[in-house]
C-alpha cells in the first residue's frame, strides 16, 4: 500500500502531470511523469485560506507521488481494483528511480488485467528508464559544478 501522503488525490496535480508531464506508453500502461519545475504554476489557484492550491496535508517531499486511473474500460469493480493493487505494489517496487516530488500518474490501458504483477512491475520500470523520463528528471535537477581551482 503506497501511504496516503504520498498519493496524488488533488485534480490540479493529475492535470499538471497529464499536461506537462513526460508520457511514456508500454503494452499495457501509460506512464505521465512531471517534475514540479516542469509545468507552470497558477498564481490565481493559490489560495491560503484552504481553497485550491498547495494543500497542508500532502507530502510535498520525502518521495514521489502516484496517481492511478483505471477506467471502467479495464473490466468491473473487481478487476480494477485487482489491477490498482498490482500497479501500487509496481511502484512500491521502483521508487528508487524516482526523485523525491515526482508526480507519476499511470493509466492502465483495457489490456492491463491480463499480465501478472510482475509483467506490470517490469513495464512501469521500463517506463521509469525511457530516455523521455530519464532527460526530465534530470533536466530539472540542479547541475554540480566542480569547484574552480585558481592557479597562482
Amino acid at each position: 500500500m503506497v501511504a496516503a501522503q504520498h498519493r496524488i488525490s488533488s485534480g490540479s496535480d493529475f492535470t499538471r502531470a497529464l499536461k506537462h508531464g513526460a508520457r511514456v506508453t508500454t503494452r499495457d500502461l501509460i506512464v505521465h511523469v512531471a517534475r514540479p519545475g516542469t509545468f507552470p504554476v497558477d498564481l490565481t489557484s493559490m489560495d491560503l485560506s484552504g481553497g485550491p492550491g498547495p494543500r497542508d496535508d500532502v507530502a510535498t517531499s520525502g518521495g514521489p507521488r502516484l496517481g492511478l486511473i483505471v477506467s471502467k474500460a479495464v473490466g468491473n469493480a473487481v478487476t480494477r481494483h485487482r489491477v490498482a493493487r498490482r500497479l501500487r505494489a509496481a511502484f512500491r517496487e521502483v521508487t528508487v528511480l524516482i526523485p523525491a516530488e515526482t508526480l507519476v500518474v499511470v493509466r492502465a490501458r483495457p489490456s492491463a488485467d491480463g499480465p501478472n504483477s510482475v509483467t506490470l512491475a517490469g513495464q512501469l520500470r521500463s517506463a521509469l528508464e525511457h530516455r523521455r523520463v530519464r532527460a526530465l528528471l534530470t533536466e530539472s535537477q540542479p547541475v554540480a559544478r566542480p569547484a574552480e581551482t585558481v592557479v597562482p
